[in-house]
């Protein structure tokens, strides 16, 4: 009687091994899996942590280089409007460095810790330097204020600063890139084993990898979607720091123009006109690329702007039109063309012989705009020969905003035909 159950046992032994087997891969791939979900939750936290310092270390950057930007100005101008930037730039540094700090002791490596520390008295030691030549020229010390931001050990201490920012925040991503490294290698030790499983459990396998292929396909879709979300940030954040630094080179242009003709009277009727055309052009960028978060311009606006640095008495120029707002991706290649079309009219067409510009636009039948550029009084041979750059450069900016230029050649001047047609 005995021999009857070791025999059934006999039988069902391969099934108790296969099961046996079967349980310690679920068990393992169940352990891999967790491990898996482990190491992305790690990722998950280390790119917050990351992204938390890299923002910190480019609020340390932007504060220093704003109070840094407002001190020299103030002491090359006088002129207290400076002392705003500087002012913002000494309130925000010391809470950007006490976040900077929190982000970065959480887990921070040796060199890490000591790049906090050379963050930390670098940016202080600059503050303090500015702040000392501040407190110089308005008690009086002007000379030595400028002879003190002459010598390089101010730009040396930015040097630094910007060395040490730029090393913590390569030591971040490669601590980022090493996370995502082993989370990838975690990933990969799922799949021989699920493998196996899938001979072993066809039917429910199949089944477990339409959901698993489901929820990587969204898991792509979310990773795709914020990839493409931070570039846009990113290229939004580098379009603003260079608005903001072609700014700043109008502001110090006029700012030089100002202060050289500070002790010379005879000269400032010359410097203010100098002035006026500085400042024209600073409007005309902004109407043309400076304002980012505008989603409409006015075209008459961006025309007169555009003219507006050129004008004078013997140039002169009429405008035309009804009112008419563009979407902001027509303004910037159309105001290329505008430009385009201005400083040829100041080199070789009707304002180089003192002659008149006409502009005007209307909407046609089709609710597209049909814009007219026509110069009186230059002195044209005929068409040129060959296409210069100029030519090219409007050519592929209506192309841009999926439009067409005509131009025609007169013997009174240049006639030019845009048309632009009307976005939803």
């Amino acid at each position: 009687m005995a021999a009857i159950p070791f025999a059934h046992l006999g039988r069902r032994w391969p099934n108790v091994v296969i099961l046996l087997l079967i349980g310690g891969m679920m068990f393992a791939l169940i352990f891999l899996v967790w491990q898996t979900l482990e190491s992305e939750r790690d990722t998950r936290e280390q790119s917050r942590q990351t992204d938390n310092i890299l923002l910190e270390l480019r609020n340390v950057h932007t504060a220093a280089l704003n109070a840094e930007t407002g001190q020299r100005g103030y002491l090359l101008t006088l002129d207290r409007r400076y002392l705003e930037p500087y002012q913002l730039g000494r309130e925000q540094i010391e809470p950007a460095l006490e976040r900077l700090r929190t982000a970065v002791e959480t887990d921070s490596t040796q060199r890490q810790s000591q790049l906090l520390d050379q963050i930390d008295a670098l940016a202080r030691a600059k503050f303090a330097e500015m702040q000392t030549t501040v407190e110089q020229s308005q008690s009086g010390g002007l000379i030595e204020a400028r002879r003190t931001i002459l010598t390089d050990e101010g730009q040396e201490m930015m040097q630094r600063l910007r060395r040490s920012i730029r090393e913590m925040e390569r030591i971040e991503r490669d601590i980022f890139a090493q996370q995502l490294t082993d989370t990838a290698r975690a990933e990969s030790r799922v799949l021989p084993l699920l493998g196996m499983l899938i001979l072993l459990l066809l039917f429910a396998i199949i089944f477990g990898a339409r959901l698993v292929s489901r929820a990587a396909k969204a898991e792509a879709e979310a990773s795709q979607a914020s990839a493409i979300g931070e570039a846009r940030d990113r290229a939004d954040l580098l379009a603003r720091e260079l608005n903001h630094r072609v700014k700043n080179l109008f502001a110090v242009i006029l700012a030089i123009v100002q202060m050289s003709a500070r002790d010379k009277p005879e000269a400032k009727a010359v410097t203010e006109s100098i002035s006026q055309r500085i400042r024209a052009l600073l409007t005309a960028h902004e109407v043309s690329q400076g304002e980012l978060d505008r989603q409409v311009a006015s075209l008459a606006a961006l025309v007169e702007t555009t003219l507006a640095p050129y004008e004078s008495s013997r140039k002169t120029s009429r405008i035309s039109g009804p009112d008419i707002h563009l979407p902001a991706k027509q303004v910037t290649p159309l105001g290329l063309v505008l430009h385009e079309l201005t400083t040829n009219a100041v080199k070789y067409g009707a304002w180089a012989n003192d002659g008149t510009i006409d502009v005007s636009w209307e909407r046609k039948d089709d609710d597209n705009i049909r814009f007219v550029w026509r110069e009186r009084g230059a002195k044209v041979t005929g068409e040129p020969e060959s296409t210069g750059f100029g030519s090219l450069l409007m050519t592929s900016a209506a192309r841009q905003f999926g439009g067409t230029v005509e131009r025609q050649f007169g013997p009174d001047g240049i006639e030019v035909v845009i048309e632009i047609p009307t976005s939803e």
